[in-house]
Order: structure tokens, then sequence, then C-alpha cells
């Protein structure tokens, strides 16, 4: 860990209020400040550090321009809000993100005033935004100021259909919205030279409707060595995808593209709009995601979220592992059955190294579609394969995949396509924290008729269900695992195919039964050694199947014991409710079975380490126990302590 850097005008600021005093010059200076606490501070903490470095002058550029927290500064996704938590009186804490009790690792409005609005899942500034702004000319809350609405969107946000649709909205409405397009990959303009720095400047200096006149075409109005160049240009713009033309015909008045690490032409271009936009406005800026860090530019995928580092060589300290990855489990599993079956293929939404799908590119690019940060069109897509008689596997952590829920519902389970699964991240995932959590997936995808949804202990059991959900046919299958390390089991060469809604049993017991569904099993087994130092010794299955329900396990288990605990990694609503209905349908408490279900709680909790926030939940291995004493009525002051 290296010494933190030296920021003499870093130091004196507090707010951004405190940058109103600085000269341009200043600016500059320290905009390589912040950057550089910004690599000290995640070298520490870990995080997402790449988006961060890019948008630093365009954050001080910002708040030296608008006055925040009166105008609403609104990062999208705001895993780059680092440098903008530095300058709204944060530094003091910068080291302590994405830990427990420490700063969030994106914006979080009961954090800070200068965080207007909470996000982590992409594409969600513009409507927020527009939001904003139509509340501000609407009058709002006395306390919400009138001030401007600002929305900063990139890094693969704007390739999500919600980005569009605010577009779309925000134009008709015509209110006055700022949104910055932080282009981070040059994906949409092309590469920043001498002419658009010198059309920045332009547009900087120019009544807008000049400006607009000079985006039609209206090539005189530029000085003669330019004019030339300016057609070009626009011939360039017209055959783009997305650039200056469509935003117009979205209804916004298009600047740019301009450097987006030059502070120069950001502060004459955001003062300009700030002082005489009267519409919606689109300022395109050209960053460079991990500017200024030579590891974190020459490598921008691992420097998108990143573990503790070394700042002098980039190199991650992590800390080793004899168990392979849940993820790496399923993409080497996967790609066994691709290579037995040229049917089964591959979709993730912007995830391919998340989700492990980088390493079934390597051997089957052809068949790997990553459709961008759209997993509503991911599914539909998803449907589509399988209806032309392909096997896709969908795979998203469990947390994208709330965004296609209603794809899940209308366009593969209505319709009983096999479209399969693969819901990476479920369960508590640690520094991401509530945003990121993947509690609520068993819940909504078991209540849905047709869909049939597993839930693997360990990493063994994972490769029989890539194994199992490959030969399904009958319709939809989902299988979840959760983040990081497996627990170290036998490897079995390849996965056997389960029979459908099957579970397994584990230890034979008496008195108790604990019926797990996913990776709490480890925690169950515990628990159980500890209850057999006191006499207990509790029967313990893991159920594989939320739904269908191994029905005959499950009454069976109720028939022999006097309770029965099932335990699982999410939220009320999901297997163990799916349990409760099937005893009650059977009539099974009327002859005195006591039922206990451990869930996570009814709230979201903040990032911590994941055996932290299990702790919070109170599902690891001592609350589990301390279940088993309390159900059993045996009086215990601390199973914790016997631990």
């Amino acid at each position: 860990m290296g010494d933190k850097p030296v920021t003499p005008l870093l130091d004196k600021v507090n707010v951004p209020a405190d940058l109103k005093g600085l000269s341009d010059a200043d600016l500059t200076r320290l905009a390589e400040e912040v950057r550089q606490e910004t690599i000290s501070a995640v070298s520490e903490t870990g995080g997402h550090l790449g988006a961060g470095l890019g948008v630093v002058e365009l954050t001080v550029a910002l708040h030296a321009v608008f006055d925040t927290p009166r105008d609403r500064l609104i990062w999208d996704v705001s895993h780059q809000c680092y440098p903008h938590k530095i300058l709204t009186g944060r530094r003091d804490r910068i080291r302590t993100l994405r830990q427990q009790g420490g700063l969030s690792g994106f914006t979080k409005r009961s954090e800070s005033a200068y965080d207007p609005f909470g996000a982590a899942h992409s594409s969600t500034s513009i409507s927020a935004a527009l939001g904003f702004a139509v509340a501000r000319d609407l009058g709002g809350a006395p306390e919400h100021g009138l001030g401007d609405a600002i929305a900063v969107i990139g890094d693969g946000s704007m390739s999500a259909g919600m980005a569009f649709e605010a577009l779309n909205n925000a134009g008709h409405l015509g209110k006055r919205l700022i949104v910055i397009l932080n282009d981070n990959e040059m994906s949409i303009a092309p590469p920043v030279g001498a002419l658009s720095s010198y059309l920045s400047r332009l547009y900087a200096g120019a009544p807008f409707q000049e400006l607009k006149a000079a985006a039609k075409g209206a090539v005189s109005l530029l000085p003669p060595p330019f004019q030339e160049g300016a057609k070009r240009a626009r011939e360039m713009l017209k055959h783009l995808t997305v650039g200056g033309t469509l935003f117009e015909e979205l209804g916004f008045s298009y600047i740019g593209p301009i450097d987006g690490h030059d502070m120069e032409q950001l502060l004459a271009v955001l003062r300009t709009v700030k002082s005489r936009a009267n519409g919606p406005i689109l300022i395109h800026a050209i960053t460079k995601k991990g500017k200024g860090y030579a590891p974190a530019e020459g490598a921008p995928d691992k420097g998108h979220a990143t573990a503790k580092f070394d700042v002098v060589t980039g190199k991650q300290r992590k800390a080793p592992s004899n168990a392979p990855s849940y993820t790496k489990v399923f993409a080497e599993a996967l790609i066994q059955e691709a290579a037995a079956d040229d049917r089964v293929v591959a979709v993730t939404a912007a995830m391919p190294d998340g989700t492990g799908l980088n390493l079934f590119a390597e051997r089957f690019p052809t068949r790997v579609f990553d459709v961008g940060i759209a997993e509503q069109h991911g599914v539909t897509f998803s449907a589509g394969l399988a209806a032309g008689g392909l096997r896709p596997f969908c795979a998203m952590y469990s947390t994208f995949l709330q965004r296609g829920y209603d794809q899940v519902v209308h366009d593969v389970a209505i319709q009983r396509l096999p479209v399969r699964f693969a819901i990476d991240r479920a369960g508590l995932v640690g520094a991401d924290g509530a945003t990121h959590a993947g509690s609520f997936d068993v819940a909504f995808m078991a209540n849905l008729p047709g869909m049939v949804v597993m839930a693997a202990a360990d990493e063994a059991e994972l490769k029989h269900m890539v194994a199992t959900a490959a030969a399904y046919d009958d319709g939809p299958i989902a299988f979840r695992y959760p983040r990081g390390e497996g627990v170290g089991v036998d490897m079995p060469e390849r996965g056997e195919i389960l029979e459908i809604g099957k579970g397994r049993m584990i230890a034979q017991g008496s008195r108790v039964a604990i019926l797990s569904f996913g990776t709490r099993l480890q925690e169950v087994q515990k628990a159980a050694e500890a209850l057999s130092a006191r006499g207990i010794t509790p029967t313990i299955a893991d159920a594989r199947f939320a739904k269908p329900l191994d029905r005959d396990m499950i009454l069976s288990l109720a028939a022999e014991h006097e309770a029965l605990i099932t335990v699982e990694e999410g939220a009320v609503g999901g297997f163990g409710s799916h349990v409760a209905q099937l005893l009650s349908d059977e009539g099974v408490f009327d002859h005195g079975l006591k039922f206990r279900s451990m869930v996570l709680p009814d709230t979201f909790i903040d990032q911590a380490s994941p055996e932290a926030m299990y702790d919070i939940a109170a599902m690891n291995a001592p609350d589990i126990e301390r279940k088993v004493l309390e159900v059993l009525g045996v009086e215990v002051l601390d199973a914790r302590a016997s631990s």
C-alpha cells in the first residue's frame, strides 16, 4: 500500500462551492489531484475504477459550472461517482468505499444531498432527470429547489431501450434538460481531432440557433479553411447509427463531439449551455475509460471492477483459493454441453466476463450473443432462439434479470419456450450492496406456471444442473448459483441429468428435519455439527428444486419429524412459501407439525462482506442452530457461543 498522493488544491476543497474561486488552470490541476486520490483510495478498497477515472475532468467541470446540489446531477449506473464523492464532502470517508458502514459504491440519496437519485442499474438517468425537470417547472416541493437537471450517461448505458424512451419523451416535452453522453468506447463517434476541437469552441461562442444551422449544413458559417472538413464531418455524421442527426430528430440540440478530458473545452461548453439552454440539450463528450492510470487504460475490462491492488503495478491482491468459482464452473460445463450439441447457444446482456461467457466465446464465437445492456431484449431474443429450434442459455445476474421480468412471463413462460436461465450472483453479494443482491429470483421465477427452478448447493451440483437444463425441452428452466468460489467438493467429469423435481437426502437424524435450497447447505451442516454436541441430530436434505417440489420427500420429512425447517438465500415468497403451501394443502399442519422458514429479512441490506451480510440476515450456522433449538423448545442463552 503506497503513500497517499500530495494534493494541495484538493486539500482546500470540501464542497463544490469551493471550486467557484479557482481559475480554469487550477481546475485542470485539481482534476489530476482528484484522479490520483481516486486511484489511491480504490487501491485500498477495491471497486469500480476505470469508469471513474474517465470522468474526472467532467466531474470537476460540472461541479465548477453548475450549482450542486440545487442543480441536480444524476450519474447513470453511478459506478463512476467516486470523484464526485471526493468533491462533495465525503473525501474523509472515501477509503471506506463498499465496506460495512462505509460509503456506497454508487450514488445514494440517504448518503448525501449531492446524490439526488440513487442508481446502480443502467440507463435510468435521463428518465430521472426529466422527472426532476418537470417537477421543477411545476413547482415541486420548495425544499427541492428550482435548479437544472443534468444526466450523465455512458459506458454502454445508451444501448438500453429505456434511455431512448426517455430521450423520446424529453424531446416531446421540450423541457430544459441537459444530457451528457459520456462516450468512453468511441462506439458512437469518430475519434476527436482538430476539427471537432475547433467546432466545440465555436459552439461555445455562438448562439444556439447558429449552432443548429451549422449542424444542418450551413457550412458558410465556418471560416473557409474549415468548410471542406465540415462537409466531410457532416457526411460522416449522416451515416452514423447514433449521432447528432438522430438526437436532433428526437428533439435535442446536439453539441459535440468534444474532448471530455480537455478542461478548456468542457468549461466553455458547459458555461454556454448553462447560460443559454432553453430546451433539451445533449453534449457528446469523448472520454477514455481508465484515463491517467496505465494499468486501467491498458485493460479496461479488468479495470472496470477491481479488487484491492498495488498502485505501482496495478496487480490485484486477491486471496488464493483452491476451489473454482461458480461462474467458471458454469462456463466450463456449458462448453461441454455445447461441444456435444450444436444447438446450445448462449446469450448475455453486456456481461460476458461476469457470466463466464467470454470463455464460451473463445470456443464457440458464433454461438454466443452479447445484446448489450438490454435484458428485456435478451430474454425475448432467447425466446426467439428457442422457438427457432435452438437451446439457448440466457445468462444474467439475478439483479439484472429483474429488468427483463415481463419478458420472462409473457414471451417465455406463457409460451412454454425452453429458455434456460443461468442466474448468477444469487443471494447476497457483498460490496455492491442491496442494488446487486440476488434476493428475489426464486420468488418471481417459481411463481410462474411451468417454470422449473433449481439452486445449486455446491459447484458439482451446478455442473449437474447445467446438464439438466441442456437436456430439458419441455418448457423454461432456471438454475441459480452465488458469486465467488465453490466449497471445494470433488468435481465430476461430466454433469449428470437430474430427475426433475427430485431432491436428495444428505444426513438422517430425528426430531427435526432441515430442508436446504441452495448454498446455505454448508451452513446447515455446520449447524448440525454444533447441534450434535447438544445431543440433537437433525435430518438434512437438499431440495435441489423449488419448482416442482419433491412432494414425496417433503411429505415424508414432515411425517417422520416433529419439526421441519426450510433454509434458502432468497426473500419471502420463495422456496419456503411453496413448501408451506404444499403442507397446508395436504393438511399436515392439522397433525401438529412445527414448521419454520428461514429467508432473507424484509429489508435491503447495505454492503458488507457476504459473511457479514448473512450474519445481519441471521442466515449463518449459529442462526440455524438457534432456530432448531427454538422450534424444539430447548432453552439456550446464545447458540452462537457454541459455534
